[in-house]
């Protein structure tokens, strides 16, 4: 997911978004540790998609209080 199409969402479906990708690094985890995950790079761009999220909600965070 980019940046500039989490800019475009409101922030409801933000916080929604990052509770869903922050449920899915949980089920990558036990998938992983359990032997059932074939692609373990996925892991790592739910993070990135997290950390974008999280940037934006503290830019916007920022702007308001300017």
């Amino acid at each position: 997911m980019k940046a500039k199409e989490l800019r475009k969402k409101s922030e409801t479906e933000l916080l929604k978004l990052l509770q869903d990708k922050r449920s899915q690094v949980v089920n990558f985890k036990i998938n992983i540790s359990s032997g059932n995950v074939t692609n373990v790079r996925e892991i790592r761009q739910t993070k990135k998609d997290i950390a974008r999220i999280q940037t934006v909600l503290n830019a916007r965070d920022g702007e308001d209080e300017k």
